[in-house]
């Protein structure tokens, strides 16, 4: 990912929190550079807002900055979703205007067939080669952000990074639980904040996630007794989605969540099911 078409509101307050990391970090963009996989260049526009750095460059960053990247990846994720949307409503490229009809060959004679013959022939080989020399070059020349191209081969899936109960007390970002889950439960609270329970089989793990709050809203999940609390602690996470640590869950577990607003008003509490289990 390269370049946003423009600048949402979610891409400004992701390049926000990612100088604040950089401030915390104290290095120079040539050190970034050299204690990462992206460029000078690259950091030098994740930083001012020019484009909007891949997943991988905001864990590196919180890495170097000791902060746990739950909430910037929040950000990011809300940034990209709002990325690839604006992305697909750009105009498509006007079609390529039809050259003019050449005029028809005349055809060979019969003691000039053999000669046009392999005329066509080398011109088809010249053709190979040179399109085996723009592969090649095309592979081996510098990537802006840093990292080598790859063509056209797609990327190798990353997948789950835990299961079951090694996902116990993990953040579901950092884990890629929440890179395909299942949503087990909404809920649009009094205060205006937006609550959701969500799974993964793959990790054998459930999760409640919250957004459009306030400083000083939590909310708690409970799976088989176990607990697992967020809370809104500043105006980055108020911005973004906020997750809780995951909790063991299997086919037919029933999560109960709970939402305590800020300035201790009415909680609201609900219930969502994982998927299986002789149903509900």
């Amino acid at each position: 990912m390269t370049s946003s078409p423009s600048a949402s509101p979610e891409h400004t307050r992701l390049t926000l929190g990612l100088r604040e990391l950089r401030t915390r970090t104290g290095l120079s963009l040539a050190a970034l550079a050299a204690k990462t996989a992206f460029s000078k260049s690259s950091w030098e526009r994740y930083l001012n807002g020019k484009a909007l750095p891949p997943r991988e460059a905001v864990e590196e960053l919180c890495r170097l900055a000791g902060r746990p990247p739950g909430r910037y990846l929040a950000l990011w994720e809300i940034a990209e979703s709002e990325w690839r949307g604006r992305a697909r409503e750009e105009p498509a490229a006007p079609a390529a205007r039809t050259p003019p009809k050449a005029p028809e060959p005349v055809p060979p004679t019969a003691t000039g067939h053999r000669g046009m013959a392999a005329v066509a022939l080398l011109a088809s080989a010249c053709a190979l080669v040179v399109g085996g020399v723009a592969v090649a070059v095309f592979l081996l020349l510098p990537h802006p952000d840093g990292a080598r191209r790859t063509a056209s081969l797609p990327a190798a899936p990353t997948g789950p990074r835990c299961r079951g109960s090694a996902c116990a007390g993990a953040d579901p970002m950092r884990m890629n639980c929440a890179d395909a889950p299942d949503t087990l439960a909404t809920r649009h609270t009094a205060s205006g904040a937006w609550l959701e329970l969500r799974g993964s089989s793959a990790c054998g793990a459930s999760w409640g996630r919250m957004w459009g709050t306030r400083i000083g809203d939590r909310m708690e999940v409970t799976v088989g007794g176990r607990v697992r609390r967020a809370v809104v602690r500043d105006a980055v996470d108020a911005a973004s989605y906020v997750y809780t640590p995951m909790a063991v869950s299997r086919p037919g577990s029933v999560v109960h969540a709970c939402f305590r607003p800020a300035g201790g008003g009415r909680g609201e509490c609900f219930d969502g099911r994982v998927a299986g289990g002789g149903g509900r």
